[in-house]
């Protein structure tokens, strides 16, 4: 059995910013809480926050509020409270879940307090600096800064295979341990009177297929391989529904596409929903989850739909399909829109091959996040003996010269924030 440590967690994300990773550093927080020792959060400041509600306390440092422009807020990780929090909180050992801003201020308190750094690498980052950066020099100095930061850890852990090989291309040669996230919804179907309820009201006929897609919006997550499917589905007379949930920057241009489609009869848009039953509902309605995406390293939504013993269409060789036996708990396919196509009119016709394939998801692929942090607090052992040893390489943390920029920058941004507020007050005066 594990010891129990005080473990900090950083990110970049946190509610009411909603992502996968901000959704893992809430689970690991509360699993911590309850079965490891002590949980403390450190994420930047988003207005409006209300971190009451958690088992655990959230630090917040400073940020700038550019979510209309990217759904994010910039944050700017330089704060002696922050530092002064962790001591107080006496944490052991700083588990970093993003590679950006919380990076800098992780190796900071490693430096600071002598304590070991971990980091999960979630993500593709290097798709989303090129969706955020179009300059080919601009992306690649994102890059290299990112890849420092994951340098500067002691030990790198992925969520997947496949999220190991991204963080491989971009230039890290170092090792890095597969840990698998979980995820937050029970085992098993909802009753069918919560299903009937929360269905209500959308034109969903008994004995027409239901397809489900949960997550973000955008053309990355292979939208447009669903779409173009259900067009040739709809051109063949085969019936189905289509359900959407979620939100994201791709949203209208995906709505748009749907009427050029002539699908608005069959295609229902939900929006976000954060209510875990309500979601849970939908996974038992479904009769089919699809997901052909090779943009996201580990496809927690397919394992929420194994929760409900849901099957998933999925892209052969992606990340969401490690550990996924075609024909057995899941139905892989090709990454375009026949051979999704192809899938789905073969499937329609075979209802309880399908439901047998669910249940198998169910058995096989569903990892709860108890068992998943459970599996991360014995590793946190290890990384603890392999410190205290001396087993890792003493690395340099930020150098003098970065900490002298920092302070330069801290100042410039003081004088612009008093020199904004004399243009404000000079403006008041003559308008």
């Amino acid at each position: 059995m594990p010891e129990k440590h005080t473990i900090c967690l950083l990110n970049d994300s946190f509610p009411p910013l909603i992502d996968g990773v901000a959704n893992a550093v809430v689970n690991y927080g509360k699993n911590i809480e309850a079965h490891h020792g002590h949980a403390l959060v450190v994420t930047p400041a988003v207005p409006d926050a209300d971190d009451s509600g958690y088992p655990f306390p959230v630090v917040r440092y400073p940020s700038l509020d550019i979510r209309r422009l990217v759904g994010y807020v910039a944050g700017y990780p330089f704060s002696p409270e922050v530092a002064y929090r962790v001591k107080e909180e006496k944490a052991e050992l700083l588990h970093l879940h993003c590679p950006m801003a919380s990076a800098l201020l992780a190796r900071q308190l490693r430096e600071v307090y002598d304590l070991p750094l971990v980091m999960t690498y979630h993500t593709k980052y290097d798709i989303d600096i090129a969706n955020a950066i179009h300059g080919r020099l601009l992306q690649e100095g994102a890059i290299a800064a990112l890849l420092r930061n994951i340098n500067a850890c002691d030990e790198v852990w992925t969520v997947s295979r496949g999220a190991g090989e991204n963080l491989r291309s971009l230039g890290y040669t170092g090792e890095y341990i597969v840990m698998e996230n979980g995820v937050d919804l029970p085992r098993g179907r909802v009753p069918q009177e919560t299903v009937a309820r929360v269905t209500a009201g959308l034109d969903l006929p008994q004995g027409v297929p239901v397809f489900l897609f949960v997550g973000r919006l955008m053309w990355y997550k292979g939208l447009r391989i669903i779409l173009d499917a259900l067009a040739a589905l709809r051109e063949k007379e085969i019936p189905f529904r289509m359900v959407f949930i979620g939100a994201g920057g791709d949203e209208n241009e995906v709505k748009a596409c749907v009427r050029d489609l002539r699908l608005e009869g069959e295609c229902f848009f939900l929006g976000a929903i954060r209510d875990r039953e309500t979601l849970r509902a939908w996974y038992s309605r479904a009769d089919l989850f699809l997901f052909p995406s090779t943009f996201d390293t580990n496809g927690l939504v397919v394992r929420e739909a194994a929760a409900c013993d849901l099957a998933t269409v999925m892209v052969a060789g992606s990340c969401a399909a490690e550990g996924v036996t075609d024909g057995r708990n899941g139905f892989f396919i090709e990454e375009n829109a026949p051979s999704l196509a192809a899938k789905l009119e073969a499937l329609c016709a075979a209802p309880e091959t399908v439901k047998q394939v669910g249940v198998r998801a169910g058995e096989e692929l569903y990892l709860s996040w108890e068992e998943a942090v459970g599996r991360a607090a014995q590793r946190y052992e290890v990384v603890l003996d392999n410190y205290r040893s001396g087993r890792y390489a003493r690395k340099n943390g930020l150098e003098r010269e970065f900490f002298r920029s920092q302070g330069e920058l801290m100042e410039a941004m003081g004088q612009l924030a008093a020199l904004r507020q004399e243009l404000k007050q000079t403006l008041d005066r003559y308008l």
